[in-house]
C-alpha cells in the first residue's frame, strides 16, 4: 500500500487549486522581476565598504583643556602627604 501524501480532509482538487495558486503569484513575482519595475538592489563591490566620512558641521566641538594651577597641584600633593602618613602610622601601629 503506497504512503498517504495528502491530509485525508483535503481533496486531491483542492491541492491541485492551492499548487495553481501559488504558480500564478510565482509567475506574477517573475514577471514584475523580469520588467525591472521593482526596486533594484545595487551589486557591492568585494571588500570592506569605504569609510564614511562625518560632515565638519556636525563634528562636535572639544571641550577646552583645564589646566590644573601649581597651588592646586600644591595643595593636593600636600593631601596625599598627610594622608600616606596617617597610613603609615596605621601600619606601624
Amino acid at each position: 500500500m503506497a504512503p498517504q501524501r495528502y491530509n485525508s480532509g483535503m481533496a486531491l482538487k483542492e491541492v491541485i487549486a492551492l499548487i495553481d495558486a501559488e504558480i500564478a503569484a510565482l509567475k506574477q513575482a517573475r514577471a514584475l522581476l523580469a520588467t525591472g519595475s521593482a526596486v533594484t538592489i545595487a551589486k557591492r563591490k568585494p571588500g570592506r565598504p569605504p569609510k564614511v566620512q562625518p560632515d565638519t558641521a556636525k563634528a562636535p566641538k572639544r571641550k577646552k583643556k583645564r589646566n590644573l594651577s601649581p597651588e592646586g597641584r600644591a595643595h593636593i600633593a600636600e593631601a596625599a602627604k598627610k594622608r600616606w602618613a596617617a597610613q603609615k602610622k596605621a601600619a606601624a601601629k
